[in-house]
């Protein structure tokens, strides 16, 4: 079990709520939601679901552990949540999550206090997000809410909820002289990160090999996740330093991240990784 406060609602280890060693989450993105400026209005919210689900079957039969929704069309990114595409997410994730078999996350970019609230309205077991820091960043001057975040987890009842830490935010860099080991250490100290996340620059590309084993070595027993990147030729490696991944590009169509995923892309990634734990 991971820190959980008096009388709360016990949070499961990473083995405990994906039932295996060094877990593989896919990614489940959605197309864009409504107020976003790429959304399709004539295929309209059916359409986010039915794009949406399909990812997810494809995902499940390809044996990945867990899967996360994440608003990853609704560029350009947004540092507090819209209400309109909040409540979309919601009700998307809702229409899908029946036929969810693995455990499953949220993730709203970039705002941590409404993916806390997104989790708590879905049901989901988990939650991604960039949680601490301070930013020069595409989206502007990007100032997490951890507190924030955190409080809201304790309020809203859901102590169990297990949140993953983004400690290098793709699209950004941090303001600060302080290297993203020491970043993740103060960020599992001072802001009780569940899991810490490792990411490259952007979504699709990964970070330097040698970061995973010196963000695990300044965090001890937290798990490091790595959060983009992931692909079948690296992925052996990544587990060796590694507690776990995130992988969304590579299982998608010719590995394009804004195509639907590919089940026997999946099916060939699961195998390797069956093989390297």
């Amino acid at each position: 079990m991971t820190m959980s406060p008096p009388g709360g609602k016990p949070r499961p280890s990473v083995s405990e709520l994906f039932g295996t060693a060094k877990p593989v989450i896919g990614m489940a993105h959605l197309l864009p939601l409504p107020g976003s400026p790429l959304y399709d209005r004539g295929a309209g919210i059916e359409g986010i679901v039915e794009a949406v689900a399909r990812d997810v079957e494809a995902l499940q039969a390809g044996g990945v552990d867990g899967i996360m929704f994440g608003n990853e069309g609704d560029r350009p990114y947004v540092l507090k949540a819209p209400p309109e595409a909040l409540a979309a997410m919601a009700a998307v994730v809702a229409r899908v999550a029946p036929a969810v078999t693995v455990p499953f996350g949220v993730d709203f970019l970039w705002d941590p206090v409404a993916t806390v609230a997104l989790a708590v309205a879905t049901g989901a077991r988990f939650a991604r997000e960039v949680f601490t820091g301070v930013y020069d960043s595409d989206m502007g001057l990007w100032q997490p809410d951890s507190a924030g975040a955190l409080r809201r987890r304790v309020e809203l009842d859901r102590d169990d909820l297990v949140l993953l830490f983004n400690v290098n935010a793709e699209f950004a860099a941090p303001l600060g002289d302080r290297d993203v080991p020491a970043k993740a250490k103060s960020a599992v100290f001072s802001s009780l990160a569940d899991v810490v996340c490792v990411s490259g620059p952007m979504t699709g590309e990964a970070a330097e090999d040698s970061l995973f084993a010196r963000v695990k070595a300044a965090v001890g027993a937290t798990p490091v996740f790595a959060n983009t990147g992931v692909n079948l030729d690296n992925v052996a490696a990544i587990l060796t330093h590694g507690d776990g991944c995130v992988v969304g590009t590579h299982l998608k169509k010719d590995g394009v991240t804004w195509n639907a995923v590919d089940r026997d892309r999946v099916a060939r990634f699961m195998d390797r990784v069956r093989g390297a734990r």
